[in-house]
């Protein structure tokens, strides 16, 4: 019932430099839980902004009444990556040895909240369920680890999928759980649950 609401709502995203990626932003009017309506949409350009700083950014609405007043900060982050496995980023011996050195007991008390990484290979699943009329599905995979939040390319018409990427999180609490969930893409429309798995740090 507002029609100057404000949601004081923070989203973290992970955005790789070298992917030219637009952040769109729709909004919504809801009635009731059957009726929805479109209020207007708006794109920002995360290549175009400024690094390291706060960007209050006042956006239009596209072809719609209003305008979004957000702001967004682009910020380096360490530890987050995805990879190949011909890449595997803890796979130097040379690297391993320094990780190793960091996390000594000696050092462990430096940063308290600088607890380690987690690496996940995820190389394949098998015999997933049909969720395509076909009889196939477009199955993805998406990792969740605290805020961190990683996903895997879609691999098409497709029940026993290869991804065979390495995934690297900083991990900020032990008691933390991985949370491995796959989907089937289904174009514009949510995507299809298909199973998940759920990893406490400590039993690893």
């Amino acid at each position: 019932k507002s029609a100057n609401p404000q949601w004081r709502e923070q989203f973290d995203f992970h955005y790789f430099s070298d992917r030219k990626d637009m952040l769109d932003i729709e909004v919504w009017r809801k009635d009731n839980k059957k009726h929805v309506e479109l209020l207007g949409t708006c794109h920002v350009d995360i290549t175009a902004l400024p690094t390291k700083q706060t960007n209050c950014l006042e956006l239009p609405l596209e072809k719609h009444p209003g305008s979004l007043l957000m702001l967004i900060a682009v910020a380096p982050r360490t530890g987050v990556s995805i990879s190949d496995l011909c890449v595997c980023p803890l796979g130097d011996p040379s690297e391993r040895q320094q990780i190793s050195q960091r996390y000594c007991i000696k050092n462990s008390f430096q940063d308290l909240r600088d607890i380690g990484f987690l690496q996940v290979k995820v190389l394949k699943a098998v015999d997933l369920m049909a969720a395509d009329f076909s009889g196939k599905s477009d199955p993805f995979c998406v990792l969740e680890l605290g805020n961190d939040m990683l996903q895997t390319h879609t691999i098409y018409k497709n029940l026993n999928p290869e991804w065979n990427k390495v995934f690297t999180f900083p991990i900020k609490d032990i008691h933390d759980v991985l949370e491995v969930t796959v989907f089937d893409e289904d174009g514009d429309k949510p995507p299809d649950f298909l199973g998940k798995v759920a990893i406490p740090l400590l039993s690893v």
